[in-house]
């Protein structure tokens, strides 16, 4: 494995962060197609390619050095049972294997594809103060508030619904989101 990790440990070295801004839920990331743009011509020059076979309900990553064979490799599970708004079950896993190959390829390899928020002792809180009773009125000035979380990411429009009795003025400016 002599071959493999000195390439891997080059590469490592040479690799930028890399962070495109695809933006998720109140979160941004670098996307399967910006991290193929940065980390192929590398890969390359240091004699290592990967890939991602599922097997059964598991995808499979390895890496591997072109010149000597060795690997490499671990097995990620691809989750059952989850449910995406407005996505039929072939949508929601092929959005599941995106995500784990985004995952399980950044680990393998080492990259840094996000914006690492977990240690970092700050969240992103709320605009607008949640309500327990979802009819509880919103204010104009809170709702513009509201409307700006959602903008940013940061909010959406079925908390926003569920959380507050909107008037019919503030749900048609919804529809215009």
């Amino acid at each position: 494995m002599k071959n493999l990790f000195k390439s891997l440990s080059e590469f490592q070295q040479e690799v930028p962060v890399i962070h495109k801004g695809t933006k998720g839920y109140g979160y941004s990331y670098a996307d399967l197609p910006a991290i193929f743009e940065v980390i192929n011509p590398l890969m390359k020059k240091y004699n290592l390619g990967f890939t991602q076979p599922i097997m059964g309900d598991t995808i499979k990553t390895i890496i591997f050095h072109t010149e000597s064979g060795e690997t490499i490799e671990s097995l990620t599970e691809i989750p059952k049972g989850v449910t995406l708004k407005g996505m039929n079950d072939f949508q929601v896993l092929g959005s599941a294997i995106t995500y784990i190959r985004r995952y399980a390829l950044s680990s393998i390899l080492g990259l840094v594809t996000d914006k690492d928020t977990d240690a970092s002792g700050t969240q992103n809180k709320p605009t607008v103060k949640v309500s327990t009773a979802p009819t509880d009125t919103l204010t104009n000035e809170r709702f513009e508030k509201a409307l700006e979380s959602i903008k940013q990411g940061k909010y959406t429009t079925e908390k926003l619904k569920a959380e507050y009795k909107l008037t019919e003025l503030q749900n048609k400016a919804l529809l215009a989101l």
